[in-house]
């Protein structure tokens, strides 16, 4: 997920996005521990993409 669409979700949607991530995260984990993960790099996408939310919501509290 690129940072400018990021700017562009409202607070609740950056809310549930924040949540979906966290899911996926959880699920890629669980599936690197199970040995059944193909791609590695997911769990590093998926952590930056966490980063850049949580940076977008802190802004926002920031400005506010």
């Amino acid at each position: 997920m690129k940072a400018n669409e990021i700017h562009d979700l409202s607070a609740e949607e950056l809310a549930k996005k924040l949540a979906e991530l966290k899911s996926e995260l959880f699920n890629l984990r669980f599936r690197l521990a199970a040995g059944q993960l193909e791609n590695p790099v997911a769990i590093r996408t998926c952590k930056r993409d966490i980063a850049r939310v949580n940076t977008e919501l802190r802004a926002r509290e920031l400005k506010a």
